[in-house]
């Protein structure tokens, strides 16, 4: 598809197995091939020095290349992070070193963040983009539904993100466990007519790494969404982690809310950008942030409709 083109910019951010299969590659060593390839058509290539294909990533390269990274000495570096929670938002903090130097404040949470953060920062320094741009970008980013904070309180934390299976949900619970949180409350449910084991899944995950799960629904489709939370369930069991069942989304976030404690975060999986909710084939309007904003007003009469 991209034979002929030289691209202007290559970069490479991590790797691991996937696309591996009939009709795709057949084994990892051909997808690690064919990624590398990249850099033997562009003109720069900006590498994550940290990844431990690093080497085979750049071993044929044929283009200028440009290194970021945490670990190992790189063109951009970066050091001494902190985790940030400020008013109910969380971000990321590091020092810069090499292309660019200074303090940099990241608006999105978690570690990998700073791989995220230096990887555009060095895509940044080589477009020869001021320095002042590039970390007013950094420190303002947000992406939709991704770890997104909603800061409707100084005493917790509320965040909206898409993760909807397994290895996604931990990886965001895994993130905000390094805040250090007084306790993790997790708003989630399993979408209808899909797997089965991606609600066991879900369920042992969260069960595991919160300290409250409120189970609810989550586009249902065409199943009834008590058989789907009873999957849950199945797998929840194999914690024991403490749970209840509202499933009624709208009223599951309302009682995360009422019943946060000074420190906790409370996270809403499964929606992220999307606004609306699945039910017997008809998509209905529901918007997280709405219910955010519902739940605060009904609860603490707060009014954080400008959040919309």
């Amino acid at each position: 598809r991209v034979a002929g083109i030289e691209f202007d910019y290559g970069v490479f951010t991590n790797i691991s197995p996937d696309h591996i299969g009939p009709g795709e590659h057949k084994d990892f060593a051909e997808y690690l091939s064919c990624k590398a390839k990249l850099f033997e058509h562009c003109k720069v290539g900006i590498i994550n020095k940290d990844d431990p294909h690093y080497e085979d990533i750049v071993k044929n390269a044929t283009c200028k290349i440009l290194t970021f990274g945490v670990e190992k000495d790189a063109d951009v570096k970066g050091s001494d992070i902190e985790h940030v929670t400020q008013g109910g938002d969380l971000s990321m903090k590091f020092h810069a070193t090499g292309l660019l130097e200074g303090d940099v404040v990241v608006g999105l949470p978690g570690r990998f963040n700073i791989y995220n953060a230096l990887c555009a920062a060095c895509t940044g320094v080589a477009l020869e983009m001021p320095k002042e741009v590039i970390l007013h970008a950094l420190e303002h980013v947000k992406v939709r539904g991704r770890v997104e904070a909603m800061p409707v309180s100084d005493e917790f934390s509320v965040l909206i993100d898409f993760a909807h299976n397994g290895v996604s949900s931990e990886s965001v619970l895994s993130t905000l466990r390094e805040y250090k949180p007084n306790r993790i409350i997790a708003v989630f449910g399993c979408g209808g007519n899909r797997s089965k084991v991606r609600r066991y899944e879900m369920g042992e995950v969260i069960g595991k790494m919160s300290e409250l799960a409120v189970i609810t629904s989550d586009n249902p489709r065409r199943e009834d969404v008590m058989d789907i939370i009873e999957d849950i369930k199945v797998g929840m069991a194999k914690s024991d982690g403490n749970y209840v069942v509202i499933p009624d989304r709208e009223e599951a976030v309302a009682y995360a809310l009422e019943h946060a404690e000074k420190g906790d975060m409370i996270v809403l999986l499964g929606k992220g950008h999307e606004e609306y909710q699945e039910i017997n084939g008809v998509k209905h309007h529901y918007s997280e942030r709405e219910a955010i904003v519902h739940g605060m007003k009904k609860i603490y009469g707060k009014d954080f409709t400008y959040l919309l």
